[in-house]
């Protein structure tokens, strides 16, 4: 069975590749290809998690975090080379998205399965607080504060301010990785140490296992991005079809790349594993903001796209209200099934007022 599973994610990556090729050929079917990324996106998981097992905590975590990072960047980026109109808000909805559906949708359905092995679920709340500060800052600075300099009218950053923004995103950013990894390690295992998690001595992959899924998760890396951009035309005719608003789609793009990040982290506190599963999700969320941005502005400014980040008012207090529950929920190191609850609630209002603004 073990053998099974392992030949079809080592295969999957290449019948990705495969539709690709029919697709550029002009045989495209749209259902065909959603399928086959699903099955890639699975994939990926499988071979970033062997490579994150034998590189270890919390190093691993890094990896997966990074990975979706380029999926998130290069989509965002062609689609906005595609449609020049959509561009000024498609990095906006994306990262507001990804933000929400992380502490939201994501750390509540953690925190709701790690509820099933003890009541009280328990994780090291020094490294979560200060990811969640560090995240709190990037987003503000990010997404709410446009709304209020005078420099630029509307809910844009001037030149210089948004290579101040974009700049120093990288910098926070950055400083969290060497804290995470260097600094203070520690802050970022579970409490008494590596061997309280039940997989923490599993048996680490071979050097040749490892550099295959290493070989294999790129391969999936780019065929994912590339599939994606073949599906977006056809998911935006649909969204305007359908009379929904624009932003539908900045959820759709989070959804598809935070797609493997998001199978890890549950599948790591159904294992009993809360504290990887945090170090995924809030990590996650950090090289959402801290890597997408500076990208992005990069971008913008060698091709002169236009960029607004700045959130309406819906926005601003779905975001508040989010950053408010999750100090709550991490601020004692100790969470229960109300918790998790509580975000995917949150998550529920903020999809709903996406759809039926």
């Amino acid at each position: 069975m073990q053998s099974t599973s392992r030949n079809a994610n080592l295969s999957l990556p290449f019948i990705g590749w495969l539709v690709l090729f029919a697709a550029w050929a002009g045989l495209s079917w749209p259902l065909v290809t959603g399928l086959t990324l699903i099955g890639v996106v699975i994939a990926a998981v499988h071979h970033a998690e062997t490579v994150a097992h034998r590189v270890g905590e919390p190093f691993g975590t890094l990896i997966l975090a990074v990975a979706v990072t380029i999926i998130e960047v290069g989509l965002i980026v062609s689609l906005m080379l595609a449609n020049r109109e959509a561009a000024l808000t498609l990095t906006r909805d994306t990262v507001f998205a990804a933000g929400m559906i992380i502490l939201n949708l994501l750390l509540g359905l953690c925190l709701i399965a790690a509820a099933k092995h003890q009541r009280e679920a328990r994780f090291t709340r020094t490294g979560a607080t200060a990811a969640l500060s560090t995240l709190a800052t990037l987003m503000i600075l990010t997404l709410v504060l446009p709304n209020f300099t005078t420099t630029v009218m509307g809910p844009v950053y001037s030149r210089p301010q948004l290579a101040f923004v974009a700049a120093f995103s990288l910098l926070l950013y950055l400083t969290f990785v060497f804290v995470q990894t260097v600094g203070n390690r520690d802050y970022f295992l579970p409490k008494g140490g590596l061997q309280a998690e039940p997989e923490a001595h599993a048996a680490p992959p071979s050097p040749a296992q490892t550099w295959l899924s290493l070989g294999a998760l790129l391969v999936s890396l780019g065929a994912v991005v590339l599939m994606a951009k073949t599906l977006s035309p056809t998911l935006e005719a649909a969204v305007a079809q359908a009379n929904l608003p624009r932003a539908v789609v900045g959820v759709a793009i989070a959804a598809i790349v935070l797609l493997p990040e998001g199978v890890a982290a549950v599948r790591a506190a159904l294992s009993n594993r809360l504290q990887t599963s945090l170090n995924l999700a809030l990590g996650s969320a950090l090289a959402t903001i801290g890597l997408t941005i500076p990208a992005v502005t990069i971008t913008s400014f060698f091709l002169g796209l236009p960029l607004a980040l700045g959130l309406d008012p819906k926005g601003i207090v779905l975001l508040a209200l989010t950053l408010f529950v999750s100090a709550l929920s991490l601020a004692r190191g100790r969470t229960t099934v109300l918790h998790g609850a509580v975000h995917v609630v949150i998550f529920g209002a903020y999809l709903l007022t996406t759809i039926v603004p």
